[in-house]
């Protein structure tokens, strides 16, 4: 029974942790509200104007970043600055000739047409 009371204390231990940030999400939720509040209604008209203006800023960014990103990714593929094509076979396995073709299956069992 010694593990199951382990297991027991890991998952009490887990709900308390929830239970702790499920309470303090709320007490932060009650006090942005409460602060919200307090402000006058232009100001939070205000307040909201900015920060819409921020996050386009923000989103123009990151679409100029990841732009940058995915230019860079494909100028630095390696496959395309040694100037290997894929076209071009060095592996001696595949100049190799096919053994099986024109063999018939050994086995009796094999009943499909394409072998016969």
């Amino acid at each position: 029974m010694g593990v199951m009371d382990f297991v027991r204390k890991i998952a009490s231990k887990k709900s308390e942790k929830s239970e702790k940030f499920k309470q303090m999400q709320e007490e932060d939720r009650l006090e942005t509200m409460l602060h919200e509040r307090k402000k006058s209604a232009n100001r939070r008209e205000y307040e909201r104007y900015l920060e819409q203006q921020e996050e386009k800023q923000i989103k123009a960014e990151l679409d100029r970043i990841h732009k940058q990103q995915s230019k860079q990714m494909w100028r630095d593929k390696s496959i395309l600055k040694s100037g290997n094509s894929i076209l071009r076979n060095d592996r001696p396995l595949l100049k190799e000739k096919n053994i099986f073709k024109g063999s018939k299956p050994t086995s009796s069992k094999c009943s499909m047409g394409f072998f016969k």
